[in-house]
């Protein structure tokens, strides 16, 4: 069994068009990044897939969520959304399907750690989904997506919708009468290709909060995470 047999075998879904897997799990730095060319199994790398797979399943996850989800509105369905198509939802079901050992890479990538990459996972992990749509329709997608997505879906449960620890330190310090939360990048390390940025929160009478990520919005949003949890422990103590 090839590799690419294996793949299809994890996703429950056997292709009339296997090129097009091979398309989905083929790194730009292989594929020499040839941009232009149609999604359709022609040697180019993951890129145009991971745009279609990722518009699959925003509406797939959407449609699963109306029914899980009867009476809730619109702003909170958008929060639950938003937490199960993020780059770290993608990344855990990538590590799932370890997709890392099925990705194809330039030497150069592989050395650099590409295949636990969290930010690659996640843009393969898209075209995978992609790859599904355009060989098997949406049924194909939607049976890998739902089967895939379930543990997530049930870690989400029928409790109060996530919220962004942004916004939530934004409520916390204008509930109290506080200027809004400020974001400072301090810091920026590592290569042009996997950056990490150090960002601090301040919030006004608190001590800053500092975190580091692949972006500068995760660190803010890392960030803002260490201190809620703070103040969440000082209010308990």
């Amino acid at each position: 069994m090839s590799d690419l047999d294996a793949l299809a075998e994890r996703l429950g879904h056997s292709f009339s068009r296997p090129a097009l897997l091979a398309d989905a799990v083929t790194h730009p730095s292989l594929a020499g990044n040839r941009k232009g060319r149609s999604a359709g199994g022609d040697g180019t790398a993951y890129e145009r897939l991971e745009f279609l797979g990722d518009r699959v399943l925003g509406l797939v996850v959407a449609a699963w969520l109306l029914e899980r989800h009867p009476s809730e509105r619109e702003g909170d369905l958008a929060k639950r959304h938003a937490a199960l198509v993020r780059r770290e939802a993608l990344g855990a079901v990538a590590r799932g399907l370890e997709l890392g050992s099925f990705m194809r890479l330039s030497a150069g990538e592989e050395e650099q750690g590409g295949r636990d990459n969290g930010a690659i996972l996640a843009d393969c992990c898209e075209a995978v989904i992609g790859a599904l749509f355009l060989d098997g329709g949406l049924p194909a997608a939607e049976a890998m997506i739902r089967h895939r997505w379930a543990p997530l879906m049930d870690d989400d449960g029928h409790g109060a919708p996530p919220q962004d620890p942004k916004t939530a330190l934004q409520e916390w310090a204008q509930g109290r009468g506080k200027p809004l939360p400020l974001y400072e990048t301090i810091g920026q390390s590592g290569p042009d290709h996997d950056p990490r940025f150090e960002v601090r929160v301040v919030v006004d009478g608190l001590e800053p909060a500092t975190a580091r990520a692949g972006s500068k919005r995760a660190a803010e949003k890392a960030a803002a995470t260490a201190l809620l949890r703070r103040i969440r422990t000082q209010n308990d103590a």
